[in-house]
């Protein structure tokens, strides 16, 4: 009997099986997911080269075009003080990327070792990181804010001009810089909390499977273990919490703007325009619906980002 030819397809082997490829898969059917990714990406474009490619300077004025409706030569027309809404709402994409990307990064490498700490090696760092948890948790975030600036802010400020007296130097005059590391320290320290109760419960989880006990009988360290199989296992449902995370941190970052307590002008942020504008929105409502429209569409994207995700990285979700 001769024996029956194979097919190509039946001789070739089978790709093997990836998580993030299979999740790619399912994120590319999610229209809404897809969308947000659209956006964000956008958004990230403009936050890195806008500011380039916008036709003015977020500080140029223009004394005869004093709050001009939207036009060709003006998009979203201009404030009160001549200047170009479009352009300082670009470079407004920027803050809030700036912002929202290195408090997020900060608050997910706090989170992530503390809570790493908490779930592997159980009492007593767990219940001394969950009761700094909980404490953190239960101040309100807007007072946190606001104690830290109004009693950092004078004394940084007073410092850099006497380092100026002294130095000659203009950095020191650039107080900018002290808005944006009030922010960042002062949003990291209220956002890290559920970070570190994730990846704790992720951890908790996580220790108990065999192939951690495996290492553990091979000699490997605690930290090796924790480094190679227990943190890289717990990124999935960290990936979703932090692209949400980003939402949330530029709409914080826009919230403390607007109350006085974030990045303050003349360096544009979507909350503190949302704050300009809102004083004369009956007369311009242009000046107030062109940043809260992109600080709402940015919200809702990161919001269609992290459902998707969450769809796409879960396991029981595949069909």
């Amino acid at each position: 009997m001769s024996a029956v030819p194979l097919s190509p397809a039946a001789t070739q082997e089978e790709a093997p099986v990836s998580l993030w490829r299979d999740a790619w898969y399912r994120l590319k059917r999610n229209k809404l997911a897809v969308f947000g990714l659209a956006v964000v990406a956008i958004l990230a474009f403009t936050a890195i080269f806008g500011p380039y490619l916008t036709p003015y300077d977020y500080l140029s004025q223009d004394l005869q075009s004093r709050n001009a409706v939207p036009s060709l030569q003006h998009l979203f027309g201009t404030d009160d003080l001549g200047r170009d809404v479009f352009s300082r709402v670009v470079f407004g994409t920027r803050t809030a990327f700036l912002v929202a990307v290195i408090v997020t990064v900060i608050a997910v490498l706090i989170g992530t070792i503390l809570g790493a700490i908490a779930g592997f090696f159980g009492n007593p760092f767990d219940r001394v990181i969950m009761w700094l948890t909980d404490m953190t948790m239960s101040v309100p975030n807007l007072l946190l804010v606001v104690v830290i600036n109004a009693s950092l802010k004078s004394p940084i400020t007073k410092w850099m001009e006497a380092q100026y007296l002294v130095t000659l130097n203009p950095f020191y005059r650039q107080t900018i810089w002290v808005d944006f590391m009030l922010v960042f320290g002062s949003m990291a320290l209220i956002s890290w909390p559920p970070y570190a109760r994730l990846v704790r419960a992720q951890v908790l989880s996580i220790r108990s499977r065999p192939y951690i006990t495996a290492a553990q009988a091979l000699g490997l360290s605690n930290w090796i273990i924790m480094k190679r199989y227990v943190v890289p296992n717990a990124l999935g449902p960290l990936i979703v919490s932090v692209s949400a995370g980003l939402g949330t941190a530029m709409v914080l970052e826009s919230a403390f703007s607007f109350l006085g307590v974030g990045v303050n002008p003349p360096t544009p942020s979507w909350g503190n325009m949302i704050s300009d504008g809102l004083r004369v929105w009956q007369h311009y409502p242009h000046l107030l619906a062109a940043p809260a429209a992109v600080l709402g569409l940015a919200s809702v994207a990161f919001s269609f980002l992290g459902d998707g995700l969450n769809d796409a990285l879960n396991p029981r979700g595949a069909k």
